[in-house]
């Protein structure tokens, strides 16, 4: 599976987000509103989640893998960072 597009939308104020990115696998699937979000080691994403009766939080869509997290992590981040040149 590849990352065919990145599209990022920075987030104004002086919280801990900092946009929110929809990211294209494939040219057939996205998966949207994962955040960016800046922490104590820099920027990092959190995957699109949905609040569940007992007031936990529980992704809807994440990968499977770390390597692809980490991969997919290294992407958003670039396009975020670019985008803010």
């Amino acid at each position: 599976m590849q990352i065919t597009d990145i599209r990022v939308k920075k987030v104004d104020g002086e919280g801990k987000l900092k946009g929110y990115a929809s990211v294209t696998f494939d040219n057939e699937f996205v998966v949207h509103n994962i955040k960016i979000i800046s922490g104590n080691e820099g920027h990092f994403i959190a995957m699109p989640s949905r609040k569940t009766a007992k007031g936990e939080f529980k992704d809807v869509a994440h990968p499977i893998s770390t390597e692809f997290r980490n991969t997919m992590q290294k992407a958003v981040i670039e396009a975020f960072n670019n985008l803010a040149v």
